[in-house]
């Protein structure tokens, strides 16, 4: 690793952005830097703060009235704003308003919704996966996992086949961030509108023709005093599902395939055993999480160590460093699947208290479908030269990752 990456040379000072691509390619000794010397961090010139310790998290996650949603989760120019709720929903609300709505959403979108979804889950994920098997090379993000969690987010919204691939491009373009851009690109604005139309119409569609779907659930579901989502709160939550579920379960299958390939014992043992993919999920979770990390408004001062962010400012929860916390992983810096259950319990890659990710058991169903169909169809996998990394504000994962497998 070079030391503009690892930063590990002494008397190298301490630096944290997290737009710096070369950050990006290998965030984790800068992480570990943090928790050791600053785990309050405070970017001097950009004015931001980093928490990165999985205890200071963990609190932060169950403490109200301290850590705003409220100006969104991301430190994006043009998203940092009152107005967030917009466009990411109860990503961008506090109590009482994030309360009521992820009621109303938790009341459509259940688990025994998503549980239903398996078989179809299955039938996509084998309508991409099959012919990429079949030519033994491909790339496992282009030819599939940047198309199957996209497809099950549409099918559980009952967006319709032939509209999927353009509402896939538009999502890829609103996450992308481009070197030196501290802020969505204008083609991320362009993406941003055209699937804020589309939903719209959509959810118009639904209302005039109801159908089997999350979408007309959730047009029909009331709180416990007649309350109902409105089409902007629902065109919002939407809008969140195309960016969290479809990104996230993308970055969480490339991170997985990535890491497990850089270790032949394990890679050998998990495709021995199939039990071993739930394990294999959880400790990519823990080890490369999807979102790395998430954006606060401090409204109280906040204090660490000694250190004091004041209230008001701009605070980012690491929860990629938090996963690699010394103090709660043995061995945090090691990529396992052989870690032990009760540990791997303790990640906290999909947040925790009231911010758990409502997607949590659709992310876990479609990535354990696609793992275990790969381990029961291929005696191996290699990745090949040419992996390219996708470069967010704060998801990590790849954009590209050719690979090659041995069928069964």
């Amino acid at each position: 690793m070079t030391q503009e990456n690892t930063q590990e040379t002494a008397g190298c000072p301490l630096h944290f952005d997290h737009y710096d691509y070369a950050l990006q390619d290998d965030p984790y000794p800068v992480y570990a830097r943090l928790r050791r010397e600053a785990p309050l961090y405070h970017n001097e010139e950009h004015d931001f703060w980093v928490m990165s310790r999985h205890r200071d998290i963990h609190k932060a996650f169950r403490t109200d009235g301290v850590y705003s949603n409220k100006m969104g989760v991301s430190l994006d120019a043009s998203a940092w704003n009152p107005q967030a709720h917009v466009v990411m929903s109860f990503l961008g609300m506090d109590p009482p308003e994030q309360t009521r709505l992820r009621k109303l959403v938790s009341r459509g979108f259940t688990p025994k919704r998503v549980a239903g979804m398996e078989s179809q889950i299955r039938r996509l994920c084998n309508l991409y996966l099959e012919p990429a098997l079949r030519r033994g090379s491909f790339d496992w993000i282009v030819d599939f996992a940047g198309k199957f969690p996209m497809d099950v987010i549409s099918e559980l919204l009952g967006v319709p086949p032939a509209d999927r691939d353009e509402l896939r491009r538009l999502a890829d373009l609103l996450v992308h961030r481009e070197h030196g851009l501290r802020d969505v690109p204008p083609v991320g604005f362009e993406a941003s509108m055209a699937l804020f139309s589309y939903y719209g119409d959509l959810i118009a569609e639904r209302r005039r023709r109801p159908g089997d779907d999350l979408v007309t659930a959730l047009l029909t579901t009331e709180g416990d005093d007649g309350d109902r989502m409105t089409d902007g709160e629902l065109t919002a939550f939407l809008f969140l599902m195309v960016v969290a579920g479809n990104e996230t379960t993308t970055k969480l299958l490339g991170n997985a395939v990535h890491n497990l390939t850089r270790h032949p014992e394990q890679l050998a043992a998990v495709f021995a055993d199939a039990s071993l993919v739930s394990p294999w999920i959880e400790e990519t979770l823990r080890y490369d999480a999807s979102s790395q990390l998430l954006a606060r408004h401090t409204l109280e001062d906040v204090t660490v160590d000694g250190v004091t962010c004041p209230a008001g400012s701009q605070l980012l929860l690491n929860i990629g460093s938090a996963n690699h916390d010394e103090q709660v992983f043995a061995e945090s810096e090691e990529y396992d699947v052989f870690r032990d259950r009760d540990e791997l319990a303790k990640h906290i890659a999909f947040g925790g208290g009231r911010h758990f990710c409502l997607g949590a058991n659709l992310a876990r169903l479609e990535a354990n479908i696609a793992l275990e169909e790969l381990v029961s169809r291929c005696r191996t996998i290699e990745t090949l030269p040419g992996a390219q990394r996708f470069y967010s504000a704060n998801v990590r994962g790849f954009s590209s990752l050719p690979v090659t497998v041995a069928l069964r």
